[in-house]
């Protein structure tokens, strides 16, 4: 939960709220995203070395023996990456055991994906290449909270508004970090997009979401949906006038609301 704090101020609160069992499942899921999503972003290492290494996890996570498998993998980067990646394994472990295939599962995809991403250097030209980004980095993450709610509780969810969900809130993160993708060479919006256009695309997936969040049944699920998800629509607001971050203040006000 430390790790998670230091990681997110967006999903530490409501993962922290969380029921045990599924607290556990989704704290794994997420530091192993994160973990993973530390290397795409890193900005020392080589786009080649980037795409080497999130091949890597996504070969080991396909062996026999996967810990094994990480721990060499790392092994030469120890100086180089950062603590949560490199404790990439503590977070699988830390999945309950039969949630577990299901973390594996979409955080190998993730990586798969990720590596093509730095491969191609993020050619993000039209609509439908942002849509197969966000998909990749965050629409992912949807679906696999959707799984989790399944193997908890039975909690049936749309999984094409799950994407909507992830994809919604990593286009607030792709508004709010604009100008430090545009230092190091990346623009995730399409040719001739605008904030406007963005602002616009971000509020069609949020929509979506609303839905998803309101086809759910009471129960975990919900609370912790909610949350990021409020969060995400203040500061589309805030981007919308001119703003960019919200306050801790504004952040506490809006959690205490949907308590």
């Amino acid at each position: 939960m430390t790790m998670l704090e230091q990681t997110s101020r967006t999903f530490y609160i409501p993962i922290s709220r969380l029921v045990p069992g599924l607290k556990e499942a989704v704290t794994s899921g997420y530091l192993c995203m994160r973990a993973i999503d530390e290397i795409e972003d890193h900005e020392q290492l080589s786009d080649g070395l980037k795409s080497s290494l999130l091949s890597g996890v996504r070969d080991a996570l396909r062996t026999e023996q996967p810990f094994e498998a990480i721990t060499k993998l790392f092994a030469p980067h120890q100086s180089e990456l950062p603590a949560v990646t490199l404790q990439l394994n503590d977070w699988l472990h830390l999945c309950p055991t039969t949630a577990l295939p299901i973390v594996k599962r979409y955080t190998e995809q993730m990586s798969d994906q990720m590596a093509e991403w730095v491969h191609t250097g993020w050619d993000i030209r039209t609509e439908e290449d942002l849509d197969r980004y966000t998909y990749s980095v965050a629409g992912m993450v949807g679906e696999m909270l959707s799984e989790l709610w399944q193997w908890y509780d039975g909690t049936a969810s749309d999984m094409n508004k799950a994407v909507a969900f992830g994809r919604g809130l990593q286009a607030v993160n792709i508004m709010r970090n604009r100008d430090e993708d545009l230092k190091r060479g990346v623009d995730f919006f399409p040719d001739g997009w605008n904030l406007k256009d963005m602002l616009q695309y971000t509020k069609r997936n949020l929509k979506l979401a609303d839905d998803y969040i309101a086809e759910l049944k009471d129960g975990p699920a919900m609370s912790f949906c909610k949350i990021p998800l409020a969060l995400a629509h203040a500061t589309t607001k805030l981007l919308s006038v001119g703003g960019n971050k919200l306050t801790r203040a504004a952040v506490l006000k809006i959690v205490g609301s949907l308590s």
